[in-house]
């Protein structure tokens, strides 16, 4: 288990988000700004409806990507899968944030972390090495076969190729923990940065969705539970990804997921270095804690929200009282299971005072993506603490009964004047992640 609340005291520095960028779903193109991302939030507002299915793809052209990576060796860039586009999207979006300069070298020095769960983008490259034949296969087939293989194939795919476009010397690696994946990388980044390995520490989560890997998997999973009444009670998925209706997180018809795809890169640094180049700071986090609710079965989650609430106070620590906390961002995708361990967690935490508490998901605006949602998380919610305003859980209109705290339901933001909030992800598994973020000028 991370934990970090304890540990963290005033000889330690601080950690600043300064940058954020995105490789998103959107409305009519991919959203990539903080403008973009709040546009949609702020009104809950949804991007899944595509194709006719309820799923969230990014249409990412290569103009959008040149425009953005326009000095990208093409001896490599016909071999980047959309893992890789995505995330360097993100990246240099984030970098403009921050206003950072890639060609420039103002990235040599820093960690370059990754978050990824899913092996979808890396499939069709696995593939081609498998099937291709080393006797009638020519040399220049063989040699792109094998830079293909060599750049996609790993886990550590996109943070191989960032770590070359910024030229880094620092730590570059990558963690695979489901939809908790960059959220563990920003602990990791803050930990750094707190101990002086480095000054800068750059995160992206960033997953892709196979949408027929995903359905047939549904439909297989449908037949098994219709043709055997025990397995609905075996410990599976309560609910199934479904494209053909609407995610509702909180809401009283909730009864399924939607996925959705894309990258979120943060740029942290430490206080010292965002004050001497005059960067903008959104916020700090403080801290970053990950438990596991310790089952046997490797697909369960224990809904009592023990692991949860054991997360959440591990982050906190002996320095930051619940009370101080009146905003979480929920990590809620439709899933009554999540909802309930969620709801029990609260009511541990908060007793009576969780009807006070404002917590909404918004993955129903972009579909539940992955390893971004770490990095989302803490995007949002600093956008929020920084505007004060809590933007609505997306399409959640009749709030579920039985829920503890105001789920923000509707489509406009609540005004909330917040110095501190949490952001949960979790893994199926049981794994749950916490991160406590702060404003700009919280000490941690």
């Amino acid at each position: 288990m991370g934990s970090e609340g304890k540990s963290a005291n005033s000889g330690a520095r601080d950690a600043v988000v300064t940058g954020m960028g995105f490789c998103l779903p959107g409305e009519g193109q991919p959203a990539f700004s903080a403008e973009d991302v709040w546009d949609v939030v702020s009104h809950g507002r949804t991007c899944l409806m595509r194709d006719g299915v309820y799923h969230g793809p990014v249409y990412l052209s290569d103009a959008m990507f040149e425009a953005r990576m326009p000095e990208f060796p093409g001896v490599f860039a016909r071999h980047l899968t959309s893992a890789h586009r995505f995330g360097l999207v993100s990246l240099a979006e984030a970098c403009l944030d921050a206003e950072l300069d890639l060609a420039a070298g103002d990235l040599t020095s820093a960690a370059i972390l990754a978050g990824r769960g899913g092996v979808d983008a890396q499939v069709v490259s696995y593939q081609s090495v498998m099937q291709a034949d080393p006797v009638t296969i020519s040399p220049l087939q063989a040699m792109d076969l094998f830079i293909g293989t060599e750049l996609a194939v790993s886990p550590s795919d996109v943070a191989l190729v960032q770590g070359a476009v910024t030229r880094s010397t620092g730590p570059c690696y990558t963690v695979s923990c489901g939809c908790a994946s960059s959220a563990v990388q920003l602990g990791q980044a803050r930990r750094m940065i707190a101990d002086g390995v480095v000054d800068i520490a750059v995160v992206t989560g960033v997953d892709v969705f196979n949408v027929a890997l995903v359905r047939n998997a549904q439909r297989l999973l449908r037949v098994a539970q219709e043709s055997d009444a025990t397995i609905r009670s075996a410990g599976k998925p309560a609910l199934l990804p479904s494209f053909d209706r609407l995610m509702r997180p909180y809401d009283r018809r909730a009864d399924c997921v939607n996925y959705g795809e894309g990258s979120v890169t943060l740029v942290l640094e430490s206080r010292e270095r965002a004050e001497r180049r005059g960067a903008h700071a959104y916020g700090c986090v403080l801290a970053q804690a990950t438990t596991r609710d310790g089952l046997a079965n490797p697909l369960s989650s224990d809904e009592s929200g023990v692991g949860l609430v054991a997360a959440v106070r591990a982050c906190l620590g002996d320095r930051w009282p619940i009370e101080e906390i009146p905003y979480i961002h929920g990590a809620s995708d439709g899933d009554a299971v999540v909802t309930a361990f969620e709801v029990n967690a609260v009511k541990e935490l908060y007793g009576p005072a969780a009807k006070d508490l404002l917590m909404s998901s918004q993955e129903g605006c972009f579909g539940h993506n992955g390893a971004p949602a770490g990095c989302l998380g803490v995007a949002l919610t600093l956008l929020m603490m920084e505007r004060g305003e809590v933007c609505p859980t997306t399409n959640c209109e009749e709030p579920a009964e039985g829920l503890v705290f105001d789920p923000v339901p509707g489509v406009e933001t609540r005004p909330l004047d917040f110095r501190h909030a949490l952001n949960l992800t979790y893994q199926i598994g049981g794994v749950k992640s916490v991160v406590l973020l702060g404003s700009p000028d919280t000490h941690g």
